[in-house]
């Protein structure tokens, strides 16, 4: 397979690896007993020491909305701190406002966006 992407690959400069293994959630039901889950969900304990996310890989539309929800649930206190506020508006320039209600800086983040990966905007 590597071939068909790389046609110059040389077997010796390459090893397989493995990448992860995925897990299906099955949740409890009352009536049915178990109930199979498709989808990715975060599960933490109680005082958010250790978390895990369950299921199928989260994909790049949502897996900053993820990390974002698990650093709310593990780092409750530290996440409203100014410190962490300005962090996160630094790498996320519209944390904590809508895009949908704000035209304006929706444009603006679309063109940052256009501008970063260098696409034409159209």
């Amino acid at each position: 397979m590597l071939k068909e992407f790389v046609p110059t690959a040389k077997r010796h400069d390459w090893r397989l690896e493995v990448a992860g293994q995925r897990v299906q959630i099955i949740k409890k039901d009352p009536v049915r007993g178990g109930i199979l889950q498709f989808g990715t969900e975060m599960v933490s304990s109680a005082d958010g020491s250790i978390a895990a996310l369950l299921g199928a890989s989260p994909g790049a539309s949502t897996s900053v909305s993820i990390m974002l929800h698990l650093m709310q649930r593990c780092f409750e206190d530290e996440i409203g701190t100014t410190a962490w506020q300005m962090k996160l508006k630094g790498m996320i320039p519209s944390f904590g406002e809508s895009l949908a209600k704000d035209a304006n800086l929706s444009e603006q983040i679309i063109s940052r966006i256009n501008r970063i990966l260098e696409l034409s905007g159209e």
